[in-house]
């Protein structure tokens, strides 16, 4: 039969009872609308706080982990050779923290076309003096031009400049929390005491804040040499190598292949975040469930509006039966109904869905734990859009297929005898 002629008649049929299409295409909208909405919105969140843990998080961490000697005196003797021997209380050996060769080490890492860039670490324990009270602290030495580069540095310095901290002698970026303990202000000069018991007098140029406040208590920031010279060591002198990688999912394997040749400890982001990672991945999981389960109901509401409709139209379906449409024609007929309503209903959906997140990106959202963000978060990926329509089709074609079907079996003899 004429597609033409299909499409005339399934236009009459929808506009004959255009309030129940309007409802049916009303359900789909909201649905997709809401799909859009809280996916991006999910899904902006999920960025957020991938953003504050894996932003500032190495792909793989190279360092000396102090840990207890595997070849222990009574393995090497020979009267117990052949024996099982079982040691108590093993103490840890005469380990360095310094990771050994690091200058060959870092020229290497960074001479590997998997390695987006590396970036040394010193971290030293420290006491910051607050009249008679030591309060602990934790100052990490880093370069601050590559931790800008890499892990954007600048972005969690929410006063001053992080590049000062490199530029001036004896500076130090402390944590927004622990400048509010120590009542520090920039330009203040704050005491430091080694484990060591060495005291320097640093000067506050800035302030940082990750958005987890027991660790803006704790932590501060300062250049490598700064750092060194805290400790009495020399320029060699560092204890982790921070590298970031082009592509994330091969940390693993760079990890274990880079502990192997440097005979270093090796850490890759994924083992050290898996708790973190698998919360993301719940999230997600949950907000596409909401929101197919949206779909789903929607399509349940255009099933009954299509019997409905099959029911009313028992008398138009035998005469086009009648006159010498074909089953299939029927069917074509009750499924172009359906889809109609899926892609009108799924592109206004889609629009007010991006009209919602628009209305969220916007609403004002400040907290002291995260000054940087000004409003909430959303993500406008093309793919959560992508689904959206898909789905709104899919679900649609069904709703519409058992009706369609049923359509098309119809008796036109049958309705006419009835009448």
């Amino acid at each position: 039969m004429n597609s033409k002629l299909i499409f005339s008649i399934a236009k009459s049929l929808l506009l004959a009872r255009w309030r129940q299409t309007l409802v049916a295409a009303v359900g789909v909208t909201f649905s997709i609308a809401m799909f859009i909405t809280l996916l991006g919105f999910m899904n902006g969140l999920n960025d957020l706080l991938d953003g504050l843990i894996l932003n500032r998080t190495p792909h793989v961490r190279l360092y000396n982990e102090i840990k207890p000697s595997e070849n222990q005196p009574v393995n090497a003797a020979a009267a117990y050779k052949h024996s099982y021997n079982f040691i108590r209380s093993v103490k840890a050996g005469v380990t360095r923290q310094e990771i050994y060769n690091s200058g060959p080490i870092m020229q290497a890492v960074k001479n590997d076309p998997r390695v987006f860039g590396a970036a040394p670490k010193l971290t030293i324990q420290v006491f910051y003096t607050e009249g008679t009270i030591d309060i602990t602290g934790v100052i990490n030495g880093v370069d601050v031009e590559e931790e800008m580069r890499l892990f954007n540095f600048q972005d969690y310095v929410t006063a001053g400049d992080a590049i000062d901290v490199q530029q001036v002698a004896n500076s130090i970026i402390l944590g927004k929390g622990l400048a509010e303990i120590l009542v520090a202000d920039i330009g203040d000069v704050v005491q430091v005491t080694t484990a060591q018991g060495e005291r320097f007098p640093l000067k506050v140029v800035g302030y940082f804040q990750s958005g987890v406040q027991e660790i803006d208590k704790v932590q501060s920031y300062a250049s490598i040499a700064t750092t060194q010279k805290l400790l009495g060591k020399p320029k060699s002198y560092i204890t982790d190598i921070q590298i970031k990688l082009h592509n994330l999912e091969e940390a693993p394997a760079v990890a274990a292949a880079y502990a192997q040749l440097f005979q270093v400890d090796a850490e890759d982001i994924q083992t050290a975040n898996a708790q973190f990672e698998t919360g993301s991945n719940v999230r997600s999981l949950i907000s596409y469930a909401v929101g197919i389960t949206l779909l789903i109901v929607a399509g349940f509401g255009i099933f009954n509006i299509l019997n409905m409709m099959i029911y009313e139209k028992m008398d138009s379906i035998a005469i086009l039966k009648a006159t010498g449409f074909s089953g299939s024609d029927v069917n074509r007929i009750f499924l172009v109904i359906a889809l109609s309503i899926g892609f009108f209903g799924g592109i206004v959906g889609l629009l007010f869905g991006f009209l919602f997140s628009v209305v969220i990106d916007n609403i004002p959202f400040n907290t002291a734990a995260l000054p940087t963000i000004k409003t909430y978060p959303v993500n406008y990926s093309p793919v959560f859009y992508f689904i959206g329509g898909f789905f709104s089709l899919i679900t649609t074609y069904f709703a519409g297929f058992f009706p369609a079907r049923k359509a098309s079996r119809i008796d036109p003899v049958e309705i006419i005898r009835g009448k």
